[in-house]
């Protein structure tokens, strides 16, 4: 979805969206792929020799892309890997492994967000990030050069791998993050939480990513929630001293 904004740019420099797309497939690639080797990787250090079995346990992107949740991803902006099968049972304490395995995903994707962009922080590149449209076509008008189409490139991955974190960092079910909220309740409590989640979860984060489709714009819940966040890590990984999202 991201790069369909950029074929109407193709005729002022092809090179440019190009780049757009290489960071754009790179980075799901990348952060699928060490999302989910994250997940495995921790729960085989925790005694939970399942995913490992399945042949999880790689940085390999052919044992986690799922196919229709790659194409989802490039369509609409919303897809998924190959979920990770964990058995929390071989801990004394299930629910605290759940937590801890499901974090180790969205926090792999900061990680690469943190070592991409390290040339953005030191300045050796120009920070151009691919969601503010008004500052590329003024760097289209002006002219790209090898560094601005590396900082272009970098910036893609910095803020796409940022989004991928906090979008897994939500409590609704499938994502990650509903498996660390059990880990602060009871035993009660948890089972009802997660009761509900796999009731209505999925419901609700459809309705919630499809309402600002519905609305035309108008109502975009997911949007507010996530922008700040995504703002004050990409300020924190990139060293940059502007929003990403006004």
């Amino acid at each position: 979805m991201l790069f369909f904004r950029y074929l109407e740019r193709l005729d002022n420099d092809v090179v440019a969206a190009l780049i757009v797309f290489g960071a754009l497939v790179t980075a799901l690639v990348v952060g699928i792929s060490s999302h989910e080797f994250s997940h495995a990787y921790v729960a085989d250090s925790m005694g939970d020799r399942l995913p490992r079995s399945r042949g999880r346990v790689t940085l390999n992107p052919l044992a986690h892309l799922d196919p229709a949740g790659t194409i989802f991803l490039f369509l609409v902006g919303f897809g998924w890997g190959k979920p990770v099968p964990v058995n929390p049972n071989v801990s004394p304490n299930p629910k605290a492994m759940m937590a801890i395995v499901a974090g180790a995903g969205p926090v792999s994707n900061f990680l690469v967000a943190a070592v991409v962009g390290l040339p953005l922080q030191l300045g050796l590149v120009p920070w151009l990030s691919p969601f503010n449209l008004a500052d590329l076509d003024l760097q289209l008008s002006l002219g790209f050069d090898a560094a601005d189409y590396l900082g272009l490139y970098l910036s893609a991955i910095v803020v796409i791998s940022i989004i991928l974190g906090v979008f897994n960092l939500l409590p609704i079910f499938p994502l990650d993050g509903h498996r660390v909220i059990p880990a602060f309740l009871t035993d009660t409590a948890a089972r009802d939480y997660m009761r509900f989640q796999s009731r209505y979860g999925f419901l609700i984060l459809i309705a919630l990513i499809a309402l600002p489709f519905l609305t035309g714009g108008q109502f975009g819940v997911l949007f507010e929630v996530m922008s700040p966040i995504i703002n004050v890590l990409a300020r924190l990984f990139a060293g940059i001293d502007e929003d990403v999202f006004g």
